[in-house]
């Protein structure tokens, strides 16, 4: 195995075991880029085969010191090739070599020597690769886990477009004659996508302007208002159901237990307790049922009646009885105008809150009668117990 697959090696299997997850970008595959971009780039510029092997060792070194963190990753790069170098019994020159190339790979670095230019292109090859955009999405993705860096779509879109066209160039004629183009070509696709996203922005300003905005607050607060009453409707009900059930309760046990040993002269005393707790239920009840008994509408409409705006078509009372095609008929005709929509969505909530006020005002009243009852009875089997000592 020579130096160059000893390096592979050895370099694979430390970012495989020691590079962090978190470097979606600088990590083996990048590295891989780099390698095979070296190798392009060395077939086209008349590289020896001794400066090819520096060049690729470097490659293969130049980002293994992100597995100690981003700051200063081509330093701890250097000092990593550095001791494997040293274990392969490779001579000082060769390790300063390497070394210099590795740290030509720094970003803000302008490239002096030939092969200098080589790796430092091959850094950057993959500004003119088919897979421009995924390999920017996962730079992305690695600074905001590493450095908490976020990027909105268009900022990121910027970030990209000002480093193509302000802060890189290519530097072997190789690279300015056959990669230039294809990096142009990314550039034209990152200019286009700033573009539809300024056209997106302008779309979404023009669209908070129009009334559309207003119109989904309004829809929300019909929406919020109306499952509020509908919820206080389901409440009162429950609690009618529950003075039903305590006072049916209530009256079978006294027409069970009670009532039969009334008959008794001795019991005479408990008559009058038993008429009232009696008395008391019945009320409650009665009053339990009024808060829970339905109105009946007519069901019916006319075309007249839609056309005049009167109908309240969201409330099932008032279209019960009416066939589909005319139901639907006076739908649609609804929806066509705004003014007449939003104004039976506002008598349907006025009904109901009015059906929400009868509800609450009976059940009010039902569950006073049982407490006033519930008092009085318990007060009268009491003196009618203290009368018969």
């Amino acid at each position: 195995m020579n130096l160059i697959e000893q390096s592979e090696d050895f370099v694979s299997n430390l970012l495989k075991d020691k590079l962090s997850n978190l470097y979606s970008y600088h990590n083996f595959n990048h590295t891989l880029t780099v390698v095979n971009a070296v190798k392009e780039l060395c077939k086209k510029e008349d590289v020896s085969k001794d400066e090819k092997e520096l060049l690729l060792v470097a490659a293969w070194f130049h980002d293994t010191g992100y597995i100690e963190g981003y700051e200063n990753h081509e330093e701890e790069s250097v000092k990593i090739a550095a001791a494997f170098l040293k274990e392969k019994e490779q001579s000082e020159e060769f390790i300063a070599n390497v070394s210099s190339l590795i740290l030509a790979t720094v970003k803000e670095y302008i490239p002096k020597t030939h092969l200098e230019k080589i790796i430092k292109d091959a850094d950057f090859a993959h500004l003119m690769g088919a897979e421009y955009a995924t390999t920017c999405e996962l730079l992305r993705i690695e600074l905001k886990n590493t450095w908490n860096l976020n990027f909105t779509n268009a900022e990121w879109a910027k970030e990209n477009l000002n480093f193509l066209m302000n802060k890189h160039r290519f530097y072997t004629d190789y690279a300015q004659k056959k990669w230039q183009p294809l990096k142009e070509k990314n550039l034209l696709l990152v200019q286009k996508k700033i573009g539809k996203q300024e056209k997106k922005e302008a779309d979404e300003i023009k669209k908070k302007d129009k009334i559309e905005k207003p119109d989904r607050g309004v829809d929300t607060l019909f929406r919020v208002t109306l499952g509020n009453h509908t919820r206080l409707s389901g409440i009162a009900d429950s609690k009618a159901n529950i003075l039903l059930s305590v006072n049916a309760i209530i009256i079978s046990i006294a027409l069970s237990s009670i009532i039969p040993k009334l008959d008794s002269p001795k019991n005479a005393h408990l008559v009058i307790p038993t008429f009232i707790m009696l008395i008391s239920s019945v009320t409650t009840i009665i009053f339990a049922i009024l808060s829970t008994r339905p109105k009946v509408t007519t069901g019916v409409f006319t075309r007249a009646d839609i056309e005049a705006k009167k109908i309240n078509l969201l409330f099932f009372g008032n279209f019960y009885k009416m066939p589909l095609v005319e139901y639907d008929w006076a739908m649609n005709e609804m929806m066509k105008d705004r003014d007449y929509l939003y104004s039976t969505m506002i008598k349907d909530l006025y009904y109901l809150g009015l059906v929400l006020q009868r509800k609450y005002t009976l059940l009010r009243i039902a569950y006073n009668l049982f407490m006033t009852g519930l008092i009085i009875t318990v007060i009268a089997f009491i003196i009618a117990f203290k009368t018969i000592q």
